[in-house]
């Protein structure tokens, strides 16, 4: 799909270094924007790209975005750095989603998260979508950091619609805190937290099922990420697959976003020298029909936590070539050594190097 002349000119300012998300709506960019003071990283969504009968909704939600980055100003999050016909340009956050980052304990994270929020809303603003752990980063400094405002909504006035979005957007705070720092909870909170508006009761029992059908069967989105069918449904049985040959100790899959959609990336560990051909042959016997990964990386170990499990938020970055976000997982000495050999023979490298001139 061509972009406008007035785009296309704007858009030489920016340098891409990897695809971060690619979905119906958008594709989503991590790079660096040259700007009147140089270059600053960043991140540019282009809604400009997809399907021609989805843009009327793409270009809906990229206006909410403009318009809530523009009023916070970077209160939340991100900041805005440029933007027109069909994409913009915000300011790059250092930090990891929620569920990579797992909080757990942090009080401080979850106290200043509402205090954010409560800014963000008498600013006018209420985000809508943080049900969402990926939503929410925690910094390099453990402070948390709002992104993907598609949904947002802003308002000068806070009518009775805005102040039930307001409470939907703590509701959905306090059950992130519900979930990793339970004990931190207070009476109030509670009370909240069993406190459904009716708009959010009527949504999970109309609405939601709608959306879910969408999703799901139109657009294929079964996860988090919206990484597709292939990954929700094959993953695990292409990884069951793989455990089963010969000398592999462990597998997992991922997913990684390109241009044109998600891919899957197969890790593969094992306890004595085994041949990628191999294991595609491997995949290709199922009875089951499996797909073939994009990628197959084979490793003699996986990095795992205490309990044995393989730490997949480190395999995630792997795949999505946001190697230096790393260092902001609390990893042991062995699962460190087993993520800088994965980093060394990753095999996504469309990327460029980041701070490569």
């Amino acid at each position: 799909m061509s972009v406008s002349a007035s785009s296309k000119e704007a858009l030489s300012n920016w340098r891409s270094v990897a695809v971060l998300k690619s979905d119906h709506f958008s594709t989503v960019e991590r790079g660096f924007w040259r700007g009147p003071n140089g270059e600053e990283e960043a991140v540019l969504r282009r809604f400009d790209v997809v399907p021609v009968w989805i843009k009327p909704v793409a270009y809906h939600f990229g206006r909410r975005e403009v318009q809530s980055l523009k009023k916070l100003n970077g209160l939340a999050g991100p900041r805005l750095l440029a933007y027109g016909p069909g994409y913009l340009v915000r300011s790059w956050i250092d930090g990891l989603p929620l569920h990579m980052a797992k909080p757990e304990g942090e009080n401080k994270f979850f106290a200043a998260a509402k205090k954010m929020m409560f800014r963000m809303h008498r600013s006018g603003v209420v985000h809508n979508d943080l049900a969402k752990e990926q939503n929410w980063l925690r910094d390099g400094n453990g402070m948390p950091r709002l992104t993907d405002f598609q949904l947002a909504h802003t308002s000068e006035k806070r009518s009775r619609l805005f102040r039930i979005a307001a409470h939907e957007d703590l509701r959905h705070l306090l059950k992130h805190k519900r979930k990793y720092a339970p004990d931190f909870l207070t009476a109030r909170e509670k009370k909240i937290l069993a406190t459904k508006s009716v708009p959010a009761r009527i949504w999970m029992a109309t609405g939601k099922k709608v959306y879910i059908f969408v999703t799901r069967k139109i657009f294929g989105y079964m996860d988090r990420e919206g990484s597709g069918a292939d990954y929700a449904i094959d993953g695990p049985r292409i990884a069951a697959r793989l455990q089963a040959y010969p000398g592999v100790t462990g597998s997992a899959i991922v997913s990684y976003p390109t241009p044109r959609g998600a891919r899957l990336y197969a890790f593969v560990e094992t306890e004595q020298p085994v041949k990628e051909r191999e294991l595609r042959e491997h995949i290709s016997r199922s009875p089951e029909g499996l797909p073939d990964p994009s990628l197959i990386q084979i490793a003699p170990r996986l990095p795992r936590n205490k309990h044995g499990e393989v730490r997949e938020e480190v395999l995630r970055l792997v795949a999505l070539n946001q190697v230096d976000l790393i260092d902001g997982i609390a990893l042991d000495a062995d699962a460190k050594l087993a993520a800088d050999e994965l980093i060394a023979g990753r095999l996504n490298r469309t990327d460029r190097r980041l701070r490569e001139g």
